[in-house]
């Protein structure tokens, strides 16, 4: 028989972080609904029979939602049925909620025509059904959102996993990647550009490739470079970063900077991860007027 899928009630003080937990537990594949209506929970839990396979699920309900009433609240989530319920109350002092709002110009849902404090007030009395009832308890005061997300993955057991890798190249003549997470400059190796028969080829052609490995710090460098980012991909993973971009330039984008990239790619492919490859400007025209640019004369 499979386990009931699991379902968690996100609520407590507005600025204290709602947002952010359910948009975590959605990153890792839970089913969420944010402001809820109180008459469709019931509903919503039961959609949980026509997935292929149970998934947890994670609803936001606060001041915000219609037919927010604290007790009865706390009553539909205990009597719900086939799952496994839970209530997650986010908590903050109301001085750093107050500097929150303030930080974000926005207005508490309950203090529109009044100073944020009034509303906060209002909403701790309202709201203290909810956090008398909750299974967890969070208070986010002192906490950043990576901190949050590290005790949402200690409490709920969520997987961030990899995040997403694409390696690129680039011509600095034609502007800097503004993609890149990581960037190295391959522009101390010799320029293909100015070698005649090399010229109308790409970093992708096995000629450019074998002259650019001639040069004696490519081995050196690109082994520094994969070291490199095999360590800090699942430190970056752990830091919550989806999508890692790992982006090689040279002058023009047609030569170092594609071939560094296209055996960046065949390195971490054998490392065992998935590599999505872009290069920017592989189809420019090759342009000596751009490869004499500061740095591309014998450094594309």
């Amino acid at each position: 028989m499979a386990k009931a899928p699991q379902f968690l009630l996100v609520t407590g003080m507005s600025g204290a972080g709602k947002s952010l937990v359910l948009d975590t537990l959605e990153d890792w594949n839970w089913d969420v609904v944010d402001n809820l209506p109180f008459g469709l929970l019931q509903r919503f839990v039961s959609g949980a029979g026509f997935r292929e396979e149970p998934v947890p699920m994670a609803v936001g309900m606060d001041v915000r939602s219609r037919g927010f009433k604290p007790e009865k609240l706390v009553e539909k989530v205990r009597a719900l049925k086939g799952v496994e319920s839970e209530i997650l109350y986010l908590d903050c002092a109301g001085t750093e909620l107050i500097r929150r709002y303030d930080e974000t110009r926005r207005r508490h849902p309950m203090a529109m025509d009044r100073p944020a404090e009034d509303g906060i007030a209002l909403e701790r009395t309202l709201t203290a059904p909810l956090r008398q009832a909750a299974d967890s308890i969070i208070d986010t005061t002192d906490m950043k959102p990576v901190e949050l997300r590290d005790e949402l993955k200690r409490r709920y057991g969520g997987s961030r996993g990899e995040p997403v890798i694409t390696v690129g190249s680039f011509g600095f003549a034609r502007g800097a990647s503004r993609t890149a997470d990581l960037m190295f400059d391959m522009r101390f190796i010799d320029n293909p550009h100015w070698i005649d028969e090399l010229r109308p080829l790409t970093g992708l052609d096995e000629p450019v490739q074998a002259h650019v490995r001639k040069d004696p710090a490519w081995s050196k460098t690109l082994d520094t470079i994969e070291g490199l980012v095999i360590d800090l991909i699942p430190r970056y993973g752990a830091a919550g970063k989806h999508y890692l971009t790992v982006a090689f330039g040279c002058t023009g984008g047609r030569h170092r900077s594609v071939a560094a990239a296209a055996e960046m790619a065949e390195r971490l492919g054998k490392a065992g991860l998935t590599v999505n490859v872009r290069h920017r400007d592989l189809q420019s025209a090759p342009s000596d007027t751009i490869e004499s640019m500061p740095g591309g004369s014998g450094n594309d």
